[in-house]
């Protein structure tokens, strides 16, 4: 009986050991799955929510699925959208201010938002039309992406700094072909000319109905060995242009003009249209060839206007262009700061514009240095600083008072209780002038620290 029973069991497989056993168990667990992704692995299977979101972000050019989704996933779209996707796609869609971070941070080194209404889909907008005016070559580049541009970003548009203004491509022509535009008369056939030496800004004029600030420089950047007199040349029908255009621009405050070489009857013209503007109150005319005929039309504009702010340095006024802008301060009441350094405006000049201070009340900052001053004009000075109590800034740097007229500017000084700045820098007024000026000053600045202190007490009411 014993021995069938062993027979029988040698039939049967013989039973494995427990340790057997574990070992067979552990090789089924370690067998893998070998697909083509490499990455792959069994404990990280996405949800299939996240992979919904990220088939939306591949494809949220042709389908921009985004109002419809929760915020929490809207959130998880926006962080996968590639910044490279077609403007007339995001524009109007997005809104999330860390998606043009993103565009602006790798576009740009340097993006400061502080400047932009603290917007980086405003910086965004404003550079990058911007860099397609920068870029725009006349009678070459389509209009059309620019414009574009423009209407798409009308709505974030408020600041504009040009730094440069392209002409046309200068094409050599043959003999033959200039022989072939030369009328019977001898001049030229204006058919095949540029229709405009640089952007006409009326293009887009259109869409830029809030803008507030433009900068526009006529010129070409970094023009190394290249350079040449008509890359810098404002002509007549850039003049023209421009002027229509800021009829346009209701909104605008701050207009920037400079390094263009502006003359007398380009600025006339550009006058006529900022006469009488509702809005502007900055007005920089700096770095350009404005003579005295520019300036009486500057000084008629004074008073049909609301500027309180001008700039006009480093132009060509001479004595009868100061003495214009005089006549319009007597009858100012709004122009804060007056900008006039580096012009040729001489002692007749300079006198013109201290007598016209004993009238008005509004201006608190004047810059006259470099301007061929002595002590004539220190004479006249005196006696405003002694009399006018609204200048609280004067610089008169880089001009020959000499020590009698610093004796003078200090006796009128002494009884002057509102001056916060004077600057005499290479004035030959004397160390001892300069001292005893300056000590008046620091009691003049520390009296003004008191009053404001105190103005905030009161309007702070006691403490509780």
């Amino acid at each position: 009986m014993a021995e069938s029973l062993v027979l029988g069991s040698a039939s049967s497989p013989p039973p494995l050991l427990a340790e057997e056993r574990n070992v067979a168990g552990d090789a089924r667990r370690m067998r893998r799955i070998i697909t083509e992704d490499y990455g792959w692995s069994l404990a990280t299977i996405p949800a299939l929510s996240d992979l919904c979101l990220q088939h939306i972000g591949r494809n949220f050019q042709h389908n921009p699925l985004l109002e419809k989704l929760l915020p929490k996933h809207r959130s998880k779209v926006l962080e996968q959208l590639s910044t490279s996707l077609p403007l007339p796609v995001t524009t109007n869609l997005i809104s999330c201010e860390d998606y043009w971070r993103r565009c602006c941070s790798e576009r740009w080194q340097n993006c400061d938002i502080s400047h932009y209404g603290f917007s980086w889909k405003r910086l965004f907008f404003e550079r990058h039309l911007e860099n397609l005016i920068e870029l725009f070559i006349p009678d070459l580049t389509d209009t059309g992406p620019l414009c574009g541009t423009a209407e798409l970003s009308k709505n974030y548009i408020r600041r504009l700094e040009i730094q440069q203004l392209l002409p046309p491509v200068k094409v050599e022509m043959r003999k033959e072909d200039e022989a072939d535009n030369v009328s019977d008369s001898g001049s030229d056939v204006g058919g095949d000319l540029p229709s405009m030496d640089h952007f006409d800004l009326n293009l887009i004029a259109g869409s830029l109905c809030d803008l507030e600030e433009l900068h526009l420089v006529y010129g070409v950047t970094g023009c190394g060995m290249n350079f040449e007199w008509n890359l810098f040349r404002f002509t007549d029908r850039d003049c023209e242009a421009l002027a229509n255009c800021l009829k346009t621009f209701k909104k605008l405050k701050v207009f920037r003009l400079y390094r263009s070489r502006v003359d007398d009857s380009k600025i006339r013209v550009l006058i006529r249209s900022l006469l009488n503007h509702p809005s502007l109150v900055h007005l920089n005319l700096s770095h350009n060839q404005i003579s005295d005929r520019g300036a009486r039309a500057i000084g008629k504009l004074l008073n049909h206007s609301q500027l309180q702010t001008l700039n006009l340095c480093n132009n060509d006024i001479r004595p009868h262009g100061a003495q214009a802008i005089a006549h319009a301060l007597t009858k100012n009441s709004i122009l804060q700061i007056l900008d006039l350094r580096l012009n040729h405006i001489g002692d007749e000049g300079g006198q013109a514009l201290c007598s016209a201070l004993l009238q008005n009340n509004s201006l608190h900052t004047l810059h006259i240095g470099s301007n061929e001053l002595s002590e004539p004009t220190a004479t006249v000075l005196a006696q405003v600083l002694s009399q006018n109590s609204a200048l609280k800034s004067v610089n008169i740097s880089c001009n020959h008072i000499g020590l009698d007229g610093g004796k003078q500017l200090l006796e009128g000084l002494s009884e002057n209780k509102t001056l916060l700045s004077f600057a005499l820098r290479l004035t030959d007024v004397g160390q001892e002038s300069e001292f005893y000026m300056s000590q008046i000053l620091r009691d003049n600045q520390e009296r003004g620290r008191v009053q404001v202190q105190q103005k905030r007490l009161s309007t702070s009411g006691p403490d509780r």
